[in-house]
């Protein structure tokens, strides 16, 4: 069980006490991702999040790194397209430590100018490292495909250009703006006493409200991108519309994906890899946002055996669609979620982060019991039909990177002309 508070400020609080553990973890969830930034803003989010390890009014950066891990910590951050995520985990008897970390980075921050001009150019190496793995630049520019003309369709990192103007003043006012108790949700799980709750609480409090960020509306789009690159395989994936994470079918979603290409037993690795022998990685994931969603089918090939996988691909889930599931895959990805959600709520960083993340993105957390009986409900037939929605050709698109194909040819094998980026 868990314990939520609702602060007037409109920061919220959620604490759960974890028996029998000697640690805890903190996390900081900001609703502030790259969707909520303008054009010019792009990757402001991301920079950001980088600005706040770079010292503040008492410490430095190399303090910030040697204060955490004097006390054995771990001290991490990352940015989506949603939200903003700052978190912490220690031994319970270095928690007000941990929490003492935390809350000067994100609210005492000195962004200097001299550290924003550096950190920019550590970002422009990151931006470089993602186009240079191309598992990661397929996937951004579906992205940008699917979603083109929304703020989805932009990358996280942002860009070289709309990152030239941001430097510290400009990072420090956007800071201000965006980041305050209307759009903030601390979660704590582990071990920890009640006055460090009240110690967080009274930390919370302390902050001025605001009003929640507004995004542009969203929708997936069919399309199909290609990248030349002169590497050994060529990287695909193959991705129809799914529901977003807020539609109630998302227990559904999770576990059809799970028997579409999650895991060794899935159809998509028993076809291509085990049957056929086409590739060594293919899976299939769904990327779901407030309002939109799709469901996409990745494989690194050779270029000689990319025709062959995306047929086998395109087989694979045309029987879903026509025939649905077996009962046995049913059960089996069932128990699969249910055995993954109960060990994971071993690890205090886990159930942190599931508490955080629910609150921020669907408003409420559902407890343990309420996630294993909405997997229990899932049926056959609900499975079934959800293939006939998900995979209708029209509506499928494709980005390719590597020894690739025209895009046309890929718009020609998917049986229309669609959008060509």
């Amino acid at each position: 069980m868990y314990q939520q508070t609702i602060l007037p400020n409109g920061a919220r609080l959620l604490t759960q006490e974890v028996p029998g553990v000697r640690s805890a973890a903190l996390g900081f969830y900001v609703g502030v991702g790259s969707r909520h930034e303008s054009a010019k803003e792009n990757g402001a989010a991301h920079f950001l999040e980088h600005m706040l390890f770079k010292g503040t009014k008492r410490r430095t950066a190399a303090q910030l790194a040697r204060d955490a891990d004097a006390i054995g910590g771990q001290l991490n951050a990352y940015t989506t397209k949603e939200h903003t995520c700052f978190h912490v985990r220690t031994l319970d008897q270095h928690l007000d430590q941990g929490l003492d970390l935390l809350s000067d980075m994100l609210f005492h921050s000195n962004f200097d100018p001299q550290d924003a001009q550096m950190e920019r150019g550590v970002i422009l190496e990151e931006i470089g490292m993602y186009e240079d793995t191309p598992e990661d630049l397929v996937s951004e520019r579906l992205s940008a495909a699917v979603y083109k003309g929304t703020p989805l369709a932009r990358p996280v990192l942002g860009k070289e250009s709309t990152l030239a103007g941001m430097d510290g003043d400009w990072l420090r006012a956007w800071h201000r703006k965006h980041y305050h108790a209307g759009v903030l949700v601390a979660a704590l799980a582990g071990s920890f006493t009640q006055g460090q709750r009240e110690r967080l609480k009274e930390l919370l409090a302390s902050l001025p409200g605001g009003p929640a960020p507004k995004s542009r509306p969203a929708a997936y789009r069919p399309a199909v991108t290609v990248k030349r690159k002169a590497i050994e395989q060529n990287h695909l994936i193959l991705a129809f519309p799914a529901p977003a994470y807020l539609d109630p079918r998302r227990a559904q979603v999770l576990l059809f994906s799970a028997l579409l290409g999650g895991g060794c037993s899935s159809r998509l690795f028993q076809e291509l890899r085990e049957e056929r022998g086409l590739c060594y990685t293919v899976y299939s994931y769904v990327a779901d946002h407030a309002d939109t969603g799709l469901l996409g089918i990745y494989a690194a090939v050779s270029p000689d055996q990319e025709r062959r996988a995306l047929e086998t691909a395109r087989q694979v889930v045309l029987e879903l669609a026509e025939y649905g599931p077996t009962q046995e895959e049913v059960d089996r990805v069932r128990e699969q979620a249910k055995a993954n959600l109960l060990m994971g709520n071993e690890s205090v960083q886990a159930r942190m982060g599931q508490m955080g993340a629910s609150a921020l993105l669907y408003g409420r957390v559902k407890e343990t019991q309420e996630l294993l009986d909405e997997y229990s409900a899932v049926t056959r037939e609900q499975l079934w039909d959800l293939a006939g929605e998900l995979f209708r050709m029209e509506c499928a698109s494709l980005s390719a990177v590597g020894r690739v194909s025209p895009a046309a040819e890929y718009a020609a094998w998917l049986g229309r002309h669609g959008q060509i980026t």
